[in-house]
């Protein structure tokens, strides 16, 4: 069995803050590296093997979702993580959008940091319904297999949790799935209340997937009670 310890990659412009957060990954149990701006991410990506990537947020750093959306579609399945040293909705749902799978906001426990980014490696490894076959609506094809979304055969680039959260969706299309469910199935049970988390989640893939995302016809919200994927 291998136990070799998880490969996080730290991003941060401040080198204090890269020695700091190094120094608590490798007391946690994983294996850190660091990089100081996307170009530098990108060329240790190509170098090492990691399993998610820590992006930490002194301030309102614009190159932050440049770096966020070029590491996206440069590894669509690497998790990308937030650590903000400030309080934003407007920022964390920018974020959200630019491709990051979860937002951080310091102060937070260690505990809680080790349990969010291992979370966030698991639901990246793990397959969202085991063995199913492909599956089209629409213009909108879903293959678990070798885990690729294209609308109109044109490939949609997406992120683990994205994935996640249209594979439940279709895989049940036509039933609407409440908030609370699809919260829980995403999250953990402990996360039912993240409501606006789910929000951001779905706007993100309507963007993708919708050519009119503020009039969708495939991801449509089913009144006060969740979401439905259009039948």
């Amino acid at each position: 069995m291998n136990t070799s310890p998880q490969k996080v990659l730290v991003v941060s412009e401040e080198a204090e803050q890269r020695f700091a957060l190094r120094r608590t990954l490798d007391a946690l149990g994983f294996d850190p590296g660091e990089a100081s701006n996307s170009a530098n991410s990108l060329m240790r990506l190509r170098m090492v093997d990691f399993d998610a990537a820590l992006i930490h947020l002194s301030g309102p750093w614009v190159d932050g979702m440049d770096l966020c959306r070029q590491l996206h579609q440069s590894h669509p399945r690497l998790p990308l993580l937030i650590l903000s040293d400030f309080i934003s909705l407007e920022h964390k749902v920018d974020s959200l959008e630019s491709g990051a799978d979860d937002y951080m906001i310091r102060p937070l426990p260690d505990s809680e940091l080790k349990a969010r980014l291992r979370a966030a490696i698991r639901r990246s490894r793990a397959p969202v319904i085991p063995a199913s076959s492909r599956l089209a609506i629409g213009e909108i094809v879903l293959d678990p297999r070798r885990r690729r979304v294209e609308k109109s055969n044109a490939e949609i680039p997406l992120t683990p949790l994205e994935f996640r959260a249209l594979h439940i969706l279709m895989e049940q299309a036509g039933k609407p799935i409440p908030h609370g469910e699809l919260l829980a199935m995403l999250w953990g049970p402990e996360r039912r209340a993240y409501r606006e988390r789910l929000r951001v989640l779905i706007g993100a893939l309507r963007k993708k997937l919708e050519v009119d995302p503020a009039h969708p016809v495939y991801l449509l919200t089913h009144h006060q009670f969740g979401y439905v994927f259009a039948a």
